[in-house]
């Protein structure tokens, strides 16, 4: 019986090329991709906490992750890709949940929800009434209740996503399968065009929403200097009404 044939600058008895993402982050199309691409050699992913997001990487059982920034980066390969936008999570019956927008200062006053190992159970704390809290724009989408609301908070600080794995495990599978993050085709050399690609990508939906916000901050302000007596008060700090 013929020798199975290893493809050219892939390692010989590769089982499986085995990924682990942090919450939030949804890699379902590019396992899709990479199964099409790729039937040969099947990707498996793990969904792990933030504060466990290099451990298998560390530990040799996992070949690539998704983390969310900053993560220490020494003896490990780093593409910053999408920034998530921050929100407020508050009960629905709380007065941020009449306004579009918030900043940091609105929230001086608010107690804090006590934050747990899970973004879920923090979530849930908010929905029992302890506190609000501050989270990345996808993880409040992942852990959306009806009994919450979550409500851009325009001058926090963004979160990234990145891709990582270590410099040592750094091969042609592993640089295929950052070719299908980066949209490359299968036909495509890895030449001066994809080496721009490989510059963060622009963000996705939740950057979307942060220039948004930001206009309407924007555009709120122009109206708050055209208006006669225009003061602040506590609701108006918060942004408009809805």
């Amino acid at each position: 019986m013929a020798a199975a044939r290893v493809r050219p600058g892939r390692r010989s008895g590769l089982v499986a090329l085995r990924l682990t993402y942090v919450e939030g982050v949804s890699p379902a199309k590019w396992l899709r991709a990479w199964a099409d691409r790729r039937p040969d050699l099947p990707l498996e992913a793990a969904r792990v906490p933030d504060a466990s997001q290099l451990t298998a990487l560390e530990s040799g059982d996992a070949d690539l992750a998704f983390v969310r920034l900053p993560v220490p980066t020494d003896g490990l390969h780093a593409i910053p890709l999408w920034e998530e936008v921050a929100v407020v999570v508050a009960p629905k019956d709380h007065a941020i949940a009449a306004v579009d927008e918030v900043m940091l200062a609105d929230l001086d006053d608010e107690p804090r929800a006590p934050v747990q190992p899970s973004p879920e159970g923090t979530i849930e704390l908010v929905a029992a009434g302890t506190g609000v809290a501050i989270v990345p724009h996808s993880i409040a989408r992942l852990h959306h209740r009806r009994d919450v609301v979550a409500v851009p908070v325009t001058d926090a600080p963004t979160t990234r996503i990145a891709l990582v794995w270590r410099v040592e495990r750094d091969d042609a599978d592993i640089q295929e399968f950052v070719g299908v993050v980066r949209g490359r085709t299968a036909r495509s050399s890895r030449g001066a065009a994809d080496e721009a690609s490989d510059q963060p990508a622009p963000a996705r939906d939740d950057a979307r929403t942060a220039t948004g916000a930001k206009s309407t901050r924007a555009s709120r302000d122009r109206r708050a200097r055209r208006a006669p007596g225009s003061g602040r008060d506590s609701r108006s700090r918060r942004g408009r009404r809805r």
